[in-house]
């Protein structure tokens, strides 16, 4: 059964982003330290990884994250050759895509983001990438299965967190799996609903 899964790395202290962001370091000052895992990743890692992205019928992100990607990503989006479809949540679509892209722009708010996702996922899961923004506005409305969580041993001291703004209310999880590599502690939760 399809899941919609919110995945992302952090480090110990709870940042998704150091400070010192640049166009150069849209992760901030050190930042990519984050993703070594993954982008170096051999092992466990790399199997978790590949799973992941098998799994994947669709992503959605935000609007920030693919401006600072696009460069990197180009065409293909954060899956490379997989093509994993992208729905990019925004306000405003932009002008200047790259031709024969797996980018999808939603300008109508999450829920119709994830519709679509759904649509196009074909029974595979959803997973939700990106930023704390589009992740709280997930989080807040219930629409989240699962939280992936890659714990990253690293201490950044100041930067952005992930979910810091999502109300009174609490949200309960349950674990589901843990992972432990010298790279990171992957970690899923399950969202008591």
């Amino acid at each position: 059964m399809s899941k919609v899964i919110f995945d992302i790395s952090m480090s110990l202290d709870g940042y998704v982003k150091a400070t010192g962001a640049t166009p150069d370091e849209p992760l901030g000052k050190g930042g990519e330290r984050l993703h070594d895992w993954a982008l170096h990743s051999a092992g466990p890692n790399a199997e978790l990884l590949a799973g992941s992205v098998a799994e994947a019928g669709a992503m959605i992100g935000g609007r920030r994250t693919y401006d600072d990607s696009l460069r990197w990503w180009g065409a293909d989006g954060p899956t490379g050759g997989a093509r994993v479809p992208l729905f990019v949540v925004t306000h405003r679509a932009p002008t200047d895509v790259p031709g024969n892209s797996v980018y999808t722009f939603v300008t109508d708010g999450v829920e119709s983001a994830l519709r679509q996702a759904q649509e196009t996922a074909g029974g595979k899961n959803v997973f939700v990438m990106g930023g704390p923004d589009v992740a709280g506005q997930f989080v807040r409305a219930g629409l989240v299965d699962q939280i992936g969580i890659h714990l990253v041993p690293v201490l950044f001291g100041g930067g952005s967190r992930l979910l810091e703004h999502l109300g009174a209310g609490h949200v309960e999880l349950r674990a589901a799996g843990v992972t432990d590599t010298a790279q990171a502690t992957h970690l899923l939760y399950d969202v008591v609903k």
